[in-house]
């Protein structure tokens, strides 16, 4: 069997993800763009919602899971008096409800009594969660729901604003990584005595990388590798150091709790270390060209 070949375009670029592609598509773009099979995304993006798609390049893949793992921020529209069978636009309205006496206050109310902190979310039958095997949206699309445990999730954000619609209000949300906005929208809605759908999901920021530096999948800059822990804990280290680091060796722990990303005195990412008990161990070693 032939050797695959060795990436040779590493980076991170944002993308501004448009409606009506996935996010597998898109990393299908930037493989044909940077001519390089080595790509991934950092947090998938329905097809229908938009903004920041955190996508690496060649060896910037590596890190990938400590983009996944930060805060993200959306916008988006909930819909009161509408139910669908995929909590969004997208899908068939599965029931209606008169909630023209629901005030945008008493969704605030309900939001700030049920919707801040941790808490606790069942994910929807379209999403891309596993269930002995097989994902849900694949269950869905053959007809079958199954029971799906409820997983914790943190929104340290949720507000409400008008909008120019009765009975449509403007969600702002910050929360944790495998936050379904949707299933957000769905449980506002029964809590307010009827139902609600998402429409129109923006992502505008994952951790530190935000919708004002995202550009289209065709004109997104490459930027370098470092890019990629611009979230974590920045460790300056010497050069004798730095080529221990190389070779995964364990360090006392550092201040703080990590995860700590290494630079050498180029201001080269070396590697990423976690903590481990009262050590530092390497998670991701960086190869450098």
């Amino acid at each position: 069997m032939a050797r695959k070949k060795p990436a040779t375009t590493h980076g991170i670029a944002v993308v501004d993800k448009p409606t009506g592609v996935t996010s597998h598509d898109v990393v299908g773009m930037l493989r044909r763009r940077f001519n390089e099979r080595q790509v991934g995304h950092g947090g998938t993006l329905d097809p229908s919602a938009t903004g920041v798609l955190v996508v690496a390049v060649g060896k910037a893949t590596k890190l990938l899971r400590f983009v996944e793992k930060t805060k993200k921020a959306y916008l988006g529209e909930i819909v009161l008096g509408t139910e669908t069978n995929t909590l969004d636009a997208d899908g068939e309205i599965t029931a209606t409800h008169d909630m023209t006496g629901v005030t945008l206050e008493d969704a605030q109310l309900i939001v700030a009594e049920h919707f801040v902190g941790a808490i606790e979310q069942i994910p929807p039958m379209v999403s891309a969660i596993k269930i002995d095997g097989k994902r849900l949206h694949e269950l869905a699309r053959e007809g079958i729901e199954v029971d799906r445990p409820p997983r914790p999730v943190t929104i340290y954000s949720f507000q409400l604003m008008p909008t120019d619609e009765p009975h449509v209000f403007l969600a702002a949300v910050e929360c944790s990584s495998g936050t379904y906005i949707r299933t957000l929208a769905a449980d506002l809605g029964t809590l307010l005595g009827g139902g609600a759908h998402l429409r129109n999901l923006r992502r505008t920021a994952v951790g530190r990388f935000t919708i004002g530096e995202a550009q289209a999948p065709d004109h997104c800059e490459l930027l370098p590798v470092e890019e990629a822990v611009r979230t974590l804990d920045r460790i300056d280290i010497t050069r004798d150091l730095a080529d221990l680091v190389a070779n995964g060796r364990v360090l006392p722990a550092f201040e703080g709790d990590g995860p700590w990303a290494l630079f050498d005195p180029d201001g080269l990412l070396v590697a990423v270390y976690e903590a481990f008990g009262g050590e530092a161990k390497p998670a991701v070693v960086v190869p450098q060209n």
